[in-house]
């Protein structure tokens, strides 16, 4: 599973020029999978993703949780997240996991986030969505998966 986080001050997503989402202070999640995700990483990523510390306190620093400022989530599908682009011009997307199950495993993982009392926003899994991210600081992080969890 790979997660690209971005801190938001305020970002939405438009599906058929409707908003369907829309977050004020928080992060804005671009979700992927790959074959063996299960809902055991799911629940590790969002342990990380909720309580990593990268608001600012009042001194400035990176010291605060989603979780401590009450932040809101846009999560967005992203199976591209899984491109393997390292030959050829055209990226090839067989890392990613298939649509039934990815969709499946995006529904829970927005879920669970759910269930930690936090307002979640979502795009619509497989849709054309355009979506605005107004990054804070700018501040973006790539979690992995199979890099933090090894």
């Amino acid at each position: 599973m790979k997660v690209l986080l971005q801190r938001s001050k305020n970002s939405k997503v438009t599906i058929d020029n409707e908003v369907n989402g829309e977050i004020k202070k928080g992060l804005v999640l671009l979700v992927g999978f790959t074959h063996d995700d299960n809902e055991t990483i799911i629940d590790k990523m969002i342990d990380k993703i909720i309580n990593l510390r990268i608001f600012e306190d009042e001194k400035g620093l990176m010291n605060l949780s989603l979780l401590d400022i009450n932040g809101e989530i846009l999560s967005i599908s992203q199976f591209t997240l899984y491109a393997d682009a390292t030959s050829g011009r055209r990226p090839s997307f067989v890392n990613s996991m298939k649509k039934e199950t990815a969709s499946e495993l995006y529904d829970l993982f927005n879920i669970k986030l759910k269930e930690k009392n936090i307002k979640v926003e979502t795009g619509i899994f497989g849709a054309d969505m355009k979506v605005e991210i107004y990054n804070d600081g700018p501040v973006t992080i790539m979690l992995d998966s199979k890099e933090i969890f090894k």
